[in-house]
């Protein structure tokens, strides 16, 4: 499995595709996280920046995501699952190579914002709360970006394009009686806007409701994956 996952890291580097998320994330950072938060509210507005940073983030980890498991040509992949004779271990590798990259673009996009929240001295639960969100957070990301990649969806086009709807029928999902279907972005960012311990306190809640969504929505992956020829 490890080797598995690093073999699929080290092409999708080699391969240059991971400049496409990384440069987005440089400029999100370089233009929008660059200028610290400032005036009374420099604590509350830091731990903002966490909820907004895993909002944005959850398309680029999607995107980010489907690049990485479209790298590995597709004889490639089938010579992967005869020779480890399990179809659910490369399946499981992809998963893990796509949710760590995607952890190091959130380390990258996260390390601004850390050190300036820690500069205006937010509460230590709320910056915990909000790493752990940006952690979470990826999973659903990750698992979107898998569902739109080519061993699923062949076609490129209608692969992009079933990634960006599915990004706004999550967003109009949230906002709806439907809410509990959606990644719950609307309620995370909604707790960070009203304070730290509000976020705080919210924190548990959404926990749970990412990792069931993560949970059901990633065994329907698996087993779609395995039946595909």
């Amino acid at each position: 499995m490890i080797a598995l996952v690093r073999f699929q890291i080290e092409g999708y580097v080699r391969s240059l595709r991971v400049l496409q998320p990384f440069i987005v994330v440089a400029l999100f950072v370089a233009l929008v996280l660059g200028q610290g938060p400032g005036g009374p509210d420099a604590s509350d507005l830091a731990v903002r920046t966490f909820a907004d940073v895993a909002a944005v983030m959850f398309p680029v980890w999607a995107w980010a995501a489907r690049a990485l498991l479209d790298t590995q040509p597709d004889e490639q992949r089938a010579l992967t699952a005869t020779a480890v004779r399990r179809p659910s271990v490369p399946i499981w590798a992809g998963l893990l190579a796509a949710y760590a990259t995607n952890l190091c673009l959130g380390f990258l996009a996260l390390v601004i914002p850390l050190a300036q929240a820690v500069q205006a001295g937010s509460p230590g639960s709320a910056i915990l709360a909000g790493c752990g969100l940006n952690v979470l957070v990826a999973v659903p990301g990750t698992l979107l970006g898998a569902w739109t990649s080519r061993a699923l969806i062949p076609d490129p086009g209608v692969s992009l394009l079933t990634l960006l709807g599915g990004v706004l029928a999550l967003l109009l999902l949230g906002i709806g009686p439907l809410a509990w279907l959606s990644v719950p972005m609307i309620e995370w960012l909604r707790a960070a806007h009203d304070g730290p311990d509000a976020f705080t306190s919210a924190f548990p809640a959404v926990a749970l409701r990412l990792l069931l969504w993560s949970g059901a929505v990633g065994a329907l992956y698996i087993a779609a994956a395995r039946h595909r020829p």
